[in-house]
């Protein structure tokens, strides 16, 4: 029977659609099919046409915008925000208004442009992650940014304009409502019981198996009880960390091993399905070092959202989490 569950963090309540449920094979036809592409200003030998690199990982000998690179961060051609512009606010009437300050960039995660970030060797997924962290440091350090969200969006239906294996970033000066909402959540959990919601979904999870799908040392990969989506999962630090930013050369290393084998467990599984995944963390300046806890949230586009979503709030997901959970554990991992 269907079941309505209420998320711990934000208090949103899911409904758990039993009666509708899918099998993963149900997903599949969903995925996007390859195209060829004539030119991807990401590839290779295209550096020049490209804004200009903020920062690469490259051999000391070779020219910045020149090929050598193993990851590359350039300014987003098209941003949505403006680093050149004034963070003024101002009225319009009744209405607030705040000129379009910010900072979009993109993470080139490879030289490679027929590959993704489930299939590449473990080592290039630590580069990736050194390019995130370095990119997220220097940005948290500037006083006219409240906040950084790095996502990936991989496959034409979650969002990517190009097939090149890619990340964004993307840096506010001001706090999106989801991470208020999230830290809002997690210091009233804090007040109430004296200890982070996020540390106790681990502990749950590790303990009750039903829905890991994954960990290792530092952290562990599960569906959440209240997932919004079929196979949503989320990955955390097993020990408290407040801002991703403070991971250590072994944490990115396990973080790296985690992220790949997850993504390359839902690559097997749905067949290379359309996703998105964000980081939300803590950030200088906002409180909730006691109660917050950076994660990453990996959403497979496989279900719409529709008219009752948007209308009331509740998502419906079609596949218990604790079934999404046991495909994916079974789904063998290949020694890259």
């Amino acid at each position: 029977m269907p079941e309505l569950r209420k998320d711990p963090i934000i208090k949103r309540w899911v409904i758990i659609a039993t009666e509708r449920s899918k099998r993963p094979n149900d997903f599949k036809k969903q995925q996007d099919q390859k195209t060829e592409s004539v030119f991807c200003p990401f590839d290779y030998g295209n550096e020049h046409t490209t804004p200009p690199e903020i920062m690469a990982f490259r051999p000391a000998n070779t020219e910045k915008d020149s090929p050598g690179w193993w990851v590359r961060v350039v300014s987003n051609k098209f941003p949505a925000l403006d680093p050149n512009l004034k963070p003024e606010k101002f009225g319009h009437g009744m209405y607030d208004v705040m000129r379009g300050f910010g900072a979009h960039e993109v993470i080139i995660e490879t030289p490679e442009h027929d590959t993704s970030m489930a299939l590449m060797p473990e080592k290039q997924v630590q580069e990736v992650i050194w390019a995130y962290l370095e990119r997220f440091k220097a940005l948290e350090n500037d006083p006219r940014i409240r906040y950084v969200l790095i996502f990936k969006n991989h496959g034409k239906e979650a969002g990517a304009s190009l097939q090149h294996p890619h990340s964004q970033l993307i840096a506010t000066p001001i706090i999106p409502k989801r991470v208020v909402e999230e830290l809002e959540g997690a210091r009233d959990y804090f007040g109430f019981k004296e200890r982070c919601v996020f540390c106790d979904i681990v502990n749950q999870e590790l303990l009750e198996g039903t829905r890991l799908v994954e960990e290792n040392d530092d952290f562990v990969a599960f569906e959440p009880f209240a997932a919004r989506f079929p196979f949503e999962t989320w990955i955390l630090p097993k020990k408290h960390q407040y801002n991703f930013g403070d991971i250590d050369e072994k944490e990115v290393e396990s973080f790296a091993s985690m992220l790949k084998r997850v993504l390359y467990r839902i690559y097997k599984a749905l067949d290379n399905p359309p996703y998105n995944f964000m980081l939300h963390s803590g950030f200088s300046g906002i409180e909730g070092k006691n109660y917050y806890h950076w994660h990453l949230e990996i959403v497979p586009r496989l279900t719409r959202v529709a008219g009752f979503e948007w209308g009331s709030g509740f998502y419906i997901n079609p596949v218990p989490p604790e079934h999404a959970a046991k495909y994916l554990r079974e789904v063998s991992i290949e020694e890259e």
